[in-house]
C-alpha cells in the first residue's frame, strides 16, 4: 500500500492488524481509530518550540499583546499554542511557528534545534508524520528590552 492510498473502514475489517503495521499501529487499528485535533498538535508543538534555549517567546507581535492581556485577566491561562499555526490530516502534520529569538543566538542554529524539537515531541505524542515545520523569526528580543519592561511595571506613585 503506497503512502497516498487511504484504509477504508471496510478494509480495516478485511485486513485487521495488518493495517496497524502500514500505518504504524498508532492511528487506526481493527480496534478502532484515533483523531487528534489540531489543539492538541499545536500546543505540543509550542511547549516542544519553547523549550528550546534561544527562544524568547513565540508569536508575532499582536498576538504576543492579545497573550499578556489573556494572561492578566483573573482565571485567564497561558496560551501554549500562541504563534502555531498546524494542519493536521489522518497521519501527517504541518506546522508554522512564529517566534521570538535571544539576541546573539544563531538563528540558523536555533530553527534547526526548534524543529528538532518540535518534529521529535510531535510525532512522539501523536504518532502523526510531520511533514514540515517552517518557522519565521518576527523578532529578536535584545536584553535592554527587558530593562523598558520593568520600567513599564514600576507605580507611578508611591
Amino acid at each position: 500500500m503506497s503512502e497516498q492510498t487511504k484504509a477504508t473502514p471496510a478494509s480495516v475489517a478485511t485486513r485487521g492488524s495488518a493495517l496497524a503495521v502500514e500505518r504504524d499501529g498508532t492511528l487506526a487499528s481493527h480496534h478502532g481509530t484515533t483523531s487528534i485535533a489540531d489543539t492538541v498538535v499545536s500546543k505540543i508543538a509550542g511547549l516542544a518550540a519553547k523549550d528550546v534555549s534561544g527562544v524568547h517567546s513565540l508569536g508575532g507581535g499582536a498576538a504576543r499583546a492579545v497573550g499578556a492581556l489573556r494572561e492578566r485577566i483573573p482565571g485567564g491561562r497561558v496560551n501554549h499554542a500562541q504563534g502555531i499555526s498546524v494542519e493536521v490530516g489522518e497521519t501527517q502534520a504541518a506546522v508554522d511557528i512564529d517566534l521570538i529569538a535571544e539576541y546573539g543566538v544563531p538563528i540558523a542554529d536555533l530553527a534547526a534545534g526548534v524543529r528538532r524539537n518540535v518534529i521529535s515531541a510531535v510525532e512522539r505524542m501523536t504518532g502523526l508524520q510531520v511533514t514540515e515545520v517552517d518557522i519565521t523569526v518576527a523578532d529578536v528580543h535584545l536584553p535592554s528590552d527587558d530593562a523598558d519592561e520593568d520600567a513599564d511595571a514600576a507605580p507611578r506613585v508611591r
